[in-house]
């Protein structure tokens, strides 16, 4: 998302994870992403938007967050939801919406 962030106009960029601010910070100053990130610490946000569910890894199953992105309009509504998405698909896929607005 960053490495696209010139050519997507006036359109925020925000991220979420369960990681604490000390972690995201770390993060950041790591990736240099140039866009917030919010700290869900307690997963109200995964589970209001539906993005906390189960996932398996080596063969164990557990509660996790499920990568996902939203593109929010002006007004406030989902426009766009991509669940499961891979970090590589996500800036595709927004540029794809915003070309067919």
């Amino acid at each position: 998302m960053r490495d696209i962030s010139g050519d997507i106009g006036d359109v925020a960029i925000l991220g979420v994870s369960p990681d604490t601010q000390k972690r995201q910070r770390n993060f950041d100053d790591k990736h240099s992403l140039g866009f917030p990130l919010l700290a869900d610490v307690d997963n109200e946000m995964a589970e209001a938007w539906g993005v906390r569910g189960e996932k398996k890894m080596y063969g164990n199953t557990f509660l996790g967050v499920i990568r996902s992105s939203f593109l929010i309009g002006p007004d406030g509504c989902v426009e766009q939801a991509w669940y499961k998405i891979s970090p590589k698909d996500t800036p595709l896929r927004l540029l794809e919406a915003l070309q067919a607005v």
